[in-house]
Order: structure tokens, then C-alpha cells, then sequence
């Protein structure tokens, strides 16, 4: 095996998933406004170290994406957060496309950049401890989108970034997002995803990435947030099996999927129903931003030095994903 797919599998085995801490200062700033805490580098700091040295960290969570502040920070402890990461057993990772913006030929769509001295970025992430990083790609979908121009021209850039990434010892998280806005059906969101993954991997192969070494970082099958209508729980999980049995290469060593717009329960319960009913070699695992950190958040703004109690908030929603992850969740265990 390579020392690529060894780095994917240590993120993703034994019931262990990616806390993406990866929001940019301007979502952060979102974030903690929303729970009347100041956005200054020092909160910031104090809020995801509070996560990072959590016991958790040890048990469910294989590796951090951290933003470009957050990885060139230290710790309380003068540790820098990634050797902070690290001693705990999980991967530091590294956030490294600079965002989406709208493409020239389709300006309701989004193109996401980056490509620019990505290897010297790089070179620097590397030194500094990262070992994986993130580029995340977005769709939408309504009538006429995702437009063949969008699937292609993010498909490319995702490969493009998959091939330098590797090139420099590190593990690439491939995100296409399929976004939840608009009034879509979950077979539509089915064909369009399909669609969407197909043509990455297309790329991914065109590009000869080793796809060992990556970690697909998908949307899973859900009807719009606008649409009226409701599935289950267990057609969720059926929809988004199908859909990755279908377009995804046997190569791919885990699957970590991203919660996009799901409440924390939501993502927690269709991710352990995707593992109950996973008949693939696949590891099925999260990359959760919001369905890990908000109801620690919450709690923390009501006292930002009650590390503690902000730990055990949070180390009980990594379990209950982790959990998950294994197919062993249920209802009953959040009450606890």
C-alpha cells in the first residue's frame, strides 16, 4: 500500500471522520456573530483549540482541515496547532482553493480557483505539518444547471489540484458539492450528482491520479430545501448508495460526506443508516463543519472559558458520529 493510501485509511478507519474547521474568517466571523461572540484572531483561536485538545480527537476524529490562519498558529501549550493535532493521533489537513467565483460563460454558475502557485503553497503546508488537503467545487441545480460547461470546467480544476496535491506527498479530499438550495427533487439531485462524480473521476483517471490516495468528500441524495418533497431516512441512504456504487471507482479507499445544510441530527442518523445498509468495500465516514462544531459553539458563547464543558458537548457529538460511521448510532443514545 501506498504511504498516500495509508494516510486516507488512518483519517477514515475505525469509526474516525474529518472535522472540517476550515471556515474562512469571514465565515467564522458569520458564525460566532450569530452567537453574540467578537471575531478577533484570539476567540477564533480559543474556540478550535478548545475542539483540537479535545478527548475526542483521540477516538473519533482522524484529521482536522484547518484554514490558512488556524495552521499557522500556536497553541496555549506553544505547540503549534498542527503538532497539537497531531500528538492526538489525528491528521492535520489544509483548506487550499481560494474560493468559488462566478464563471464568465455561465455567471449563475460558480468556477472554484486556486490552481495559481499552488505548489509552492504547498510546499509551505507540507513543512508546516499539513499531510491532506480540501478543494471544494459547487452545483446547483435547477432546469437547465448543472450546465456540462460547470461539470467540466470544476471536474478539471479538481483534478488538476489531485495531481499537484499527490505530487507533493499529500492526500487531495475531492468535494463536489452538490448544492441542497432550490426545489429539485432527490432523483434529480441522484442524476445530477451521478452525473457530476462520473466526470470527476473521469478526470481524476485522465489525470492519472492515484486514487488510492484520495478521499471522496460528496453531498448526499436529498430533494431540495425548497421542494415539497419528503423522503425517509432509509430512501436518503438508498439513493446516495446507489448513486456512489455507480459512479465511484473500487480504487477509492473512503468516502467522507459532507452535512450541507442537514441539522446535526439529520446527518448523524442518515449516515448511520448509509453504514446499516453499505454493501460496498467503501469506508463511508463524515467531513462535518457545522454538524460537529454548532451545538459546541452555542454552548461556548455562553461562556467562552468553560473549556470543559464546551469539550464534553462536543465529545459527545463527535461519538454520536463516529458511531455512526460504524453503524451503531441510535436515537436513544443522545439522550444520554
Amino acid at each position: 500500500m501506498s504511504e498516500l493510501n495509508n494516510i486516507a485509511l488512518k483519517i477514515l478507519s475505525h469509526g474516525k471522520g474529518i472535522l472540517a474547521a476550515d471556515e474562512s474568517t469571514g465565515t467564522m466571523t458569520k458564525r460566532l456573530n450569530a452567537v453574540n461572540v467578537e471575531s478577533t484572531p484570539e476567540n477564533r483561536l480559543l474556540f478550535r483549540e478548545t475542539l483540537f485538545s479535545s478527548e475526542s480527537m483521540k477516538t473519533c476524529i482522524g484529521g482536522v482541515i484547518l484554514y490558512d490562519e488556524t495552521i499557522k498558529q500556536n497553541s496555549n501549550s506553544k505547540k503549534s496547532i498542527p503538532e497539537l493535532i497531531s500528538s492526538l493521533g489525528a491528521v492535520p489537513g489544509i483548506k487550499v482553493d481560494t474560493g468559488a467565483k462566478p464563471m464568465s460563460d455561465s455567471p449563475d454558475e460558480k468556477i472554484t480557483e486556486g490552481l495559481d502557485g499552488l505548489r509552492e503553497r504547498l510546499k509551505d503546508y507540507y513543512k508546516l505539518g499539513a499531510r491532506f488537503t480540501k478543494w471544494r467545487c459547487i452545483y446547483i441545480i435547477s432546469k437547465k444547471y448543472p450546465s456540462k460547461l460547470s461539470i467540466n470546467a470544476n471536474a478539471n480544476a479538481l483534478a488538476k489540484y489531485s495531481s499537484i496535491v499527490q505530487e507533493n506527498g499529500m492526500v487531495p479530499i475531492v468535494e463536489p458539492e452538490v448544492l441542497m438550495d432550490g426545489d429539485h427533487t432527490a432523483e434529480d439531485c441522484l442524476n445530477k450528482t451521478s452525473e457530476v462524480i462520473k466526470k470527476c473521476f473521469e478526470e481524476l483517471i485522465q489525470h492519472k491520479v492515484n486514487l488510492e490516495g484520495i478521499i471522496l468528500k460528496p453531498n448526499m441524495i436529498l430533494p431540495g430545501n425548497k421542494s415539497n418533497e419528503k423522503i425517509s431516512n432509509e430512501q436518503i441512504a438508498h439513493l446516495t448508495l446507489k448513486c456512489l456504487k455507480e459512479s465511484v471507482p473500487k480504487e477509492v479507499p473512503g468516502i467522507a460526506f459532507l452535512s450541507g445544510g442537514q441539522t446535526d441530527l439529520e446527518a448523524t442518523e442518515n449516515l448511520n443508516l448509509i453504514n446499516k445498509f453499505n454493501d460496498t468495500n467503501f469506508i463511508m465516514s463524515y467531513s462535518y463543519g457545522r454538524a460537529l462544531q454548532q451545538s459546541a459553539i452555542k454552548f461556548w458563547s455562553k461562556d467562552i472559558k468553560n473549556i470543559k464543558g464546551t469539550q464534553e458537548v462536543f465529545n459527545h457529538r463527535a461519538h454520536m458520529c463516529s458511531l455512526a460511521a460504524q453503524g451503531k448510532w441510535s436515537k436513544e443514545l443522545e439522550k444520554n
